[in-house]
């Protein structure tokens, strides 16, 4: 099968390869840490990147009709949402493009709103402005984890909280947010006057049984009080290129958005990126129906290993991602020892649960298994071997 093929990412400068010694303190583990995947993109892709290559010139560089028709086509066959094109705006990547709403839309000292365990750097994007981090937790239920109302609810009667910070669908735990759930949190927040900033990066990345509903999508008013973060490049493993883009089909939100994006010249991006995500999304869909296929193999593996050989660890299902959030609490060993334990006895490079949230994080580490099985079986029969070791 086309994903099982072991890779070797070695001399490409890999960030998750490049950075073991700096987050572990050793080269030595199997990094399934960072969110990108060890496949390799769809040939077609290749081929529109090799195609502009072979123009010898590679100068500034403008995004045509054709940039922005393309996820018009994407959003509407993908997420039956409508989108005008003139909705759109190319960013240079998702966090950056939360730290230009915060600005946009908050002052210093302003409070946002977050939901852990999330995923580390929206914790890093309100601190480093200058604006208050106020948390919503999710609540961990023997169903997986559910959202906070009456919680979320209390927090947004404070004036200064000015925005939340959705997660949709959820890093780490996986979930896909239903109907329900995503109008009860939006009338929450019109109702207080909070504005809400969706990253919906793993969108295209859900699993059977359930469907991604862009927040927007949903009704006039949320998307008159919100702004869509999307990218292809979860899809479509392609997070170097820095294609991102927004969603807001509220006028002034785009306004103030592009202004932003202006005042820090970021506006320009990267020829490459552009010619991949017309490329993916115009003719990636097959592609990324056997990704997932491959994808939900490889969570069906971790899910019965685990339950066969060490069901002390607790793990919800994803319903989208290629991520895991393990719970290894139940191994009796402190939060600080078990990073060790794990980086030194099973040669594993996870994500450190408290980086998702100090005290929802304890004791969890997140896996990434957008590897090709050969390696996810290695892995997981090194963290058995090490978990064996606890109790000699």
């Amino acid at each position: 099968m086309y994903f099982d093929k072991k890779i070797d990412r070695s001399g490409t400068n890999a960030l998750k390869l490049e950075f073991r010694n700096r987050v572990f303190g050793t080269n030595d583990v199997i990094p399934l840490w960072v969110a990108d995947m060890d496949f390799a993109v769809p040939e077609v892709v290749s081929k529109a990147i090799q195609k502009r290559a072979e123009h010898p010139i590679f100068g500034y560089t403008a995004r045509d009709d054709a940039f922005y028709q393309s996820i018009q086509e994407w959003q509407k066959n993908q997420h039956d949402w409508e989108v005008s094109t003139d909705w759109l705006e190319y960013m240079p990547g998702v966090v950056p493009t939360l730290i230009l709403a915060i600005r946009a839309f908050s002052n210093s000292g302003d409070k946002v709103v977050i939901q852990p365990p999330v995923y580390p750097p929206f914790f890093d994007v309100i601190k480093d402005h200058e604006r208050i981090i106020e948390e919503n937790p999710l609540v961990d239920t023997p169903d997986g984890y559910r959202m906070d109302f009456d919680h979320l609810q209390k927090l947004t009667t404070d004036p200064k909280v000015k925005m939340l910070l959705l997660c949709h669908p959820h890093n780490p735990v996986g979930r896909v947010w239903t109907k329900s759930e995503l109008t009860k949190m939006g009338e929450i927040c019109l109702e207080n006057n909070v504005m809400v900033v969706s990253d919906e990066i793993h969108a295209d990345l859900v699993h059977k049984g359930h469907r991604h509903i862009p927040f927007a999508s949903l009704r006039a008013d949320f998307a008159a009080n919100s702004v869509t973060c999307m990218a292809p490049s979860k899809t479509f493993n392609i997070a170097g290129l820095n294609t991102s883009y927004i969603i807001a089909p509220d006028e002034k939100i785009r306004r103030a958005m592009q202004k932003q994006l202006q005042a820090y010249h970021l506006f320009t991006g990267n020829m490459f990126g552009a010619e991949a995500l017309k490329a993916a999304y115009t003719s990636g869909k097959a592609w990324l129906n056997e990704l997932l296929e491959y994808l939900q193999g490889n969570i069906d593996y971790v899910m019965d290993f685990v339950a066969e050989n060490m069901p002390e660890v607790k793990i919800h299902k994803p319903e989208a991602t290629y991520l895991m959030w393990l719970d290894f609490s139940q191994w009796g060993v402190s939060d600080a020892n078990l990073r060790k334990f794990i980086i030194e006895k099973a040669g594993i490079g996870l994500n450190y649960g408290p980086t998702f949230g100090k005290d929802q994080g304890a004791n969890f580490h997140r896996l990434n298994v957008a590897s090709s099985r050969q390696v996810i079986e290695e892995a997981m029969t090194r963290l058995l071997e090490a978990r064996n070791t606890i109790a000699e």
